[in-house]
């Protein structure tokens, strides 16, 4: 029998009356006014994990939730059917070619696999190299962009928009090779030199552009640090500034503070390695030892301290914390989280929904009818997408969506075949399309399974990499009073659901008030990683990526308002009456886990990746970010114009 007062999942029912849990907001699926799926139902044994521990099926809709408004409905993160699809290809179920392929008869001058950063880049190149050729991007979901997708709500009126994954940009060098792909897909800088202003009580907050930065008040960093029941504090405790108080108040120790101090400020008790070249001795050296070892030699500070401050700063750019990355890294990692400055010259950028912005002009650009109307980039920002003229005859770019690739060899011999044949599922059909060339744009952990006559070398180099899983929440809520009133716009804790939040201003141009201010609704953006500090990379990514496909979107949820309640409930937060939509977006290989080695090699032995970005294997390439160790736009935009230039060069000249 269950204890009494609560339900069939643990769960008091006036708890969950006071969270707002049976409040008919866009969060998840009712048929007739009853939840679809309860969370002891949800999931089961038909979860789609299936990591040689469960038996394979498609979770129900209780996993999902409620997906957005707009385009983007439906395709939040990765969907059960992109789940589902791509771990039937993972156990085998293609191994074998069907007998009953549908032959579509196109042949096709380049066929690109995946349709998110790479393969659009991918297409751009190929489409701009060669004005007599013809390509075919192919992309597993509803909608494309990869993790460049976005998610859309509709609160009191207003329409707002928050990325899914991939989320900023920066200004890049005048005539460097990032400015021409940004100019190519027309992107326009004037466009942010306009963000909302702010419309609210005395004194004014000044916010950041992106979920990465920390606002200011009265001159101070309106940031700050809770700590609850972990940390002996029940009701939990607010300390706000904490830097600029020198973390006093913080229940921390003496020693501790003082060596988060130390990390904050960048004080090392040693001269930080400093390498000339990558590939050199130095870059080598780095690249042979953990970035947690590397902390601690070079600030002189204690495993616990890394872990406590580095750990979601560095799942936030790789998926793992410091204790299972590589050293090298740290000259890395302002590619992935530059630095915060709002200045239009050098600052952080960001669309109104992340980098959703940059996939919509690339598609734009190569299939012009793709969003009516000019390429502006309101228009492109606010317009829907025509899904009917992605894939079109007679045009030289064709993108076809709900395509998951599930075989691709070379017809005959890889080094002298002529052709590609390119199998993928769509509606339950297998269909075959021919290529002259092949770009791999999807990432790693898929591309292994999908190439099906790769050489044994090339599957060894894939096997080497790790990935980790990684959760975005977007809550939509309709004022955010709560924070503005305890003085704060970024709030960072250190223990229980995600690890921080913070409020932020969006360009102009993709939004319908120039207005930004606590009474006015907004989107929170909760970042969730799965690290498991100690324990090998690969482990820890297996681990994650458990719990992450195995939980109802209703735990997740509790988890979510328990959490809020606890933390913003004595400022005035109602999650009953301020929660206005919550989706969720479940990535399960969101980022490539450089491990020591991974850059450069260990013991005179090659790096791994190197085998798969030093040439095409016969007509296909391969590019994705991953490859150059960290998931960024701008690695994607690299990998594909390499990948590209081989098949140009090597293949098709």
């Amino acid at each position: 029998m269950l204890p009494e007062g609560e339900n069939a999942v643990g769960h008091c029912p006036d708890s969950d009356k006071i969270l707002g849990m049976n409040e008919p907001i866009s969060r998840r699926d009712f048929i007739d006014g009853v939840l679809v799926a309860s969370t002891a139902m949800a999931i089961g044994a038909t979860c789609p994990l299936t990591l040689g521990a469960q038996s394979p099926g498609a979770p129900t809709t209780g996993w999902s939730g409620y997906t957005g408004e707009g385009d983007y409905q439906g395709s939040a993160g990765n969907t059960e059917t992109v789940i589902q699809n791509a771990h039937s290809v993972r156990d085998g179920k293609f191994d074998k070619a069907p007998s009953d392929v549908a032959e579509t008869g196109e042949v096709y001058d380049c066929a690109v696999i995946g349709g998110g950063h790479a393969g659009l880049s991918a297409g751009l190149f190929f489409n701009k190299a060669d004005s007599k050729r013809n390509c075919l991007i192919l992309d597993n979901a509803h909608i494309f962009g990869g993790v460049a997708k976005r998610n859309e709500f509709v609160v009191d009126g207003h329409r707002l928009y928050a990325p899914q994954a991939s989320v900023h940009f920066q200004p890049p060098y005048p005539d460097s090779f990032l400015k021409t792909v940004y100019d190519t897909m027309g992107l326009e800088w004037d466009a942010f030199k306009s963000y909302q202003k702010w419309q609210g009580p005395k004194p004014e907050m000044w916010l950041p552009r992106s979920p990465y930065g920390t606002g200011k008040i009265n001159g101070k960093e309106a940031l700050g640090f809770y700590f609850g029941a972990k940390y002996g504090h029940k009701p939990g405790i607010w300390i706000t500034d904490p830097w600029g108080k020198g973390l006093e108040g913080t229940p921390f120790s003496e020693i501790t503070k003082k060596e988060m101090l130390a990390r904050w400020s960048q004080k090392p008790v040693i001269a930080p390695l400093v390498y000339d070249y990558p590939g050199d001795a130095i870059s080598r050296q780095l690249d042979s030892m953990t970035l947690e070892d590397y902390f601690i030699g070079t600030y002189g500070i204690s495993r616990e301290t890394v872990r406590l401050m580095d750990a979601s700063e560095a799942a936030g750019g790789f998926g793992l914390g410091p204790d299972a990355l590589s050293a090298f890294l740290v000259y890395e990692w302002s590619k992935i989280i530059p630095t915060v400055d709002d200045s239009m010259e050098s600052g952080i950028q960001m669309f109104p929904g992340g980098n959703s912005g940059m996939t919509r002009l690339m598609v734009k650009t190569m299939i012009p009818g793709a969003i009516e109307g000019p390429r502006s980039m309101e228009t492109v920002w606010k317009g829907a997408v025509n899904f009917g003229a992605l894939d079109q005859p007679g045009q030289r770019v064709r993108l076809r969506l709900d395509s998951t690739a599930v075989r691709v060899e070379h017809i005959g011999d890889p080094s002298k075949a002529e052709l590609v044949s390119v199998e993928y599922v769509k509606n339950g059909t297998v269909f075959r399309v021919k290529a002259k060339t092949v770009v791999m744009a999807g990432g790693g952990w898929i591309t292994k399974h999908v190439v099906r006559d790769l050489d044994e070398t090339r599957k060894n180099s894939y096997d080497q990499f790790n990935y980790a899983p990684y959760m975005t929440v977007n809550v939509a809520v309709r004022n955010w009073r709560f924070l503005y009133d305890l003085g704060i716009s970024s709030a960072q804790w250190f223990d229980g659901f995600a690890r921080q939040v913070n409020v932020r201003k969006n360009a102009l141009f993709g939004v319908d008030t120039d207005a930004v201010g606590p009474d006015l609704p907004t989107v929170l953006t909760f970042f969730v990683d799965f690290t498991k500090p100690g324990l090998p990379a690969r482990a820890q990514g297996q681990l994650g990526r458990a719990e992450l496909l195995s939980t109802p979107f209703v735990d997740y949820e509790r988890q979510l308002r328990e959490q809020m309640t606890e933390m913003f409930a004595a400022s005035g937060f109602d999650a009953k009456r301020d929660i206005a939509g919550i989706v969720i977006n479940r990535f399960g290989h969101a980022f490539i886990n450089p491990q020591p080695g991974f850059f450069f090699g260990l013991n005179g032995k090659p790096a791994a990746r190197d085998a798969l970005r030093n040439g095409p294997f016969g007509r296909i390439a391969f590019s994705h970010s991953d490859l150059a160790g960290a998931m960024d736009h701008r690695n994607a935009f690299m990998e594909s114009h390499r990948a590209v230039g081989q098949l140009l060069d090597r293949v098709l000249t």
